[in-house]
């Protein structure tokens, strides 16, 4: 059961013991702060966060065209001298401080307190337009019930007869697949720009109402009814990938999908451009930045072992996106062969892959009707992990800003969990109506790229160089009762500061951006870069 949070000193002699240097002590709040149960909840609710939908469509496609595999070294290099570093950095100030991003950050380095109060504003725009994901999963899941579904044929009411192919097109860029066709017009029924809103989709507003009620039942409780979720949806997918592979794996043409994937191209490895990818993809993965797992990390005991718990959800993390690699490529392998296409011209990233492939995928596969809602179960349990960690981030800064006003006056904590679900159902509005997936891609790039790396790179800078690697180390030490590795003070003081500055520059270029969409441009479909856990 819930166990409330123990604290030894008061918050004003903290900040100034931390940002002297003189001596590093937890916070103490008056208000006691609910802890997990177990820490194989927090495992897995950090696994479910880092582990999402882009797993499933970011790295099998970002493996495949950066040198198969190849890619793994330079992947592997930054999950080592990046990713594992700064995941251990996040743990250690919200399990130290017992306090979400901003109020952490601000302990660790005042001047920069902004950081962490942006980092809430980004992670809660991105929960609003996440959740539409969620609705366009539930859509799916919704219509995969039938003897045959709805986006194999051409003879439906939203086709556009005269450029409609019931399989691929191959090389005949004038036709759409009937998949494309219903994620374009029955789906999306999409305008032909951002200028043209459409009006609202009612369909996908009560799919996303739906999504959002979902949410508030999985978090209201706060750790104490997230923490039993987690044990369902951070678990189940992994069911479903390997009866997926396994099944995959008897089709014809799998062993050729899966070729495709994992051969090296090692000529790749010289060009800076993939190390940049394996960078971004490793540091976004993971969730650097967003303050979820900062705020996830609030709710640890003290004495809570964050270097085992930082190991498992990396390797985890990865495992399960080579897993899904497999996964996918071994079904586009059986589609090229049964419509004897090359690979390329069926492989992609992004929502295209899980909204319009995979799919057209299912549609041709032996019990269609019991794995197509079974993906898109999938699909909704991956998202809806992701989705807990970023709705978290904010109900967390509400409670530590103005916990004893607000409870006052609402009495109970599930009516701000109610209040936060409602306000930013209202505010996904603008996603779900006819021109809402220009609006949705206009967010996902400003919000999820641009301003996510700037602020990457300043939090970095104030724990690493500002606050200072011996500090940090202080403060594992006091929690684990164990000194540090070199290996993270070498990470912390010289690398991780670096990479994050030029994963910066990079992936605030045009250019660079514009080379991270490999989507056909027939498609015309989003291609978030993060993963929540993100996209």
């Amino acid at each position: 059961m819930m166990e409330a949070g123990n604290s030894t000193m008061n918050d004003e002699k903290n900040a100034a013991l931390i940002t002297s240097g003189e001596q590093v002590t937890p916070r103490e709040t008056h208000v006691t702060r609910p802890t997990w149960s177990g820490r194989i909840e927090f495992i897995l609710a950090t696994v479910g966060y880092a582990v999402g939908l882009g797993n499933v469509w970011r790295f099998p496609y970002l493996c495949y065209s950066s040198g198969g595999g190849a890619f793994l070294i330079p992947y592997l290099t930054m999950l080592f001298l990046c990713g594992i570093p700064l995941l251990l950095m996040e743990f250690a100030i919200g399990q130290f401080t017992h306090l979400g991003p901003v109020h952490a950050l601000a302990k660790v380095c005042p001047l920069l307190k902004g950081v962490g109060l942006a980092t809430v504003v980004i992670s809660y725009v991105f929960c609003t337009y996440y959740n539409v994901l969620m609705s366009w999963a539930l859509f799916y899941l919704v219509n995969s019930f039938g003897a045959t579904p709805p986006w194999k044929t051409c003879n439906n009411s939203w086709n556009v007869f005269e450029n409609c192919s019931s399989g691929f097109p191959g090389n005949t860029t004038h036709l759409q697949s009937a998949s494309q066709q219903f994620f374009d017009h029955r789906l999306l029924k999409k305008t032909d720009g951002i200028e043209d809103a459409g009006g609202l989709q009612w369909e996908l507003f009560g799919y996303l109402f739906l999504a959002w009620v979902i949410v508030y039942l999985c978090i209201f409780k706060g750790v104490k009814s997230t923490g039993k979720v987690v044990y369902f949806t951070a678990i189940f997918p992994y069911f479903i990938l390997f009866a997926l592979l396994i099944n995959n794996m008897q089709l014809p043409g799998a062993k050729n999908g899966v070729l495709y994937f994992v051969t090296p191209v090692w000529s790749k490895l010289f060009e800076v451009k993939v190390w940049v990818k394996a960078a971004a993809q490793v540091f976004n993965s993971l969730g650097i930045a967003f303050g979820s797992m900062i705020s996830m990390a609030s709710y640890n005991k003290f004495n809570n072992n964050i270097v085992r718990d930082a190991l498992i959800v990396s390797f985890t993390n990865s495992f399960t996106s080579i897993l899904a690699g497999f996964v996918i490529f071994s079904a586009i392998g059986y589609m090229a062969h049964i419509h004897n296409l090359p690979m390329d011209k069926i492989s992609t990233d992004g929502p295209g892959l899980v909204f319009v492939v995979y799919p057209e995928v299912l549609s041709t596969m032996p019990a269609f009707q019991l794995w197509a809602p079974l993906f898109f179960f999938m699909l909704l349990c991956l998202g809806l992990d992701s989705q807990f960690a970023t709705v978290e981030v904010a109900l967390t800064f509400i409670k530590d800003e103005f916990g004893p006003q607000v409870l006052r006056f609402l009495k109970r904590e599930e009516l701000l969990a109610l209040i936060v679900c409602i306000v930013s159902f209202l505010l996904g509005l603008p996603h779900v109506t006819k021109g809402g997936i220009y609006v949705f891609q206009l967010m996902d790039h400003y919000t999820a790229v641009v301003s996510l790396m700037f602020l990457a790179f300043f939090e970095v800078i104030a724990v690493c160089w500002f606050f200072g690697v011996p500090r940090i180390c202080c403060i594992i030490e006091r929690m684990l009762g164990k000194s540090v590795n070199f290996y993270f003070r070498i990470c912390w003081f010289l690398l991780c500061p670096l990479l994050v500055l030029r994963l910066t520059t990079a992936m605030t270029t045009t250019v660079e951006l514009d080379n991270e969409d490999p989507l056909p441009e027939k498609q015309n479909v989003a291609d978030p870069l993060v993963e929540t856990s993100t996209v």
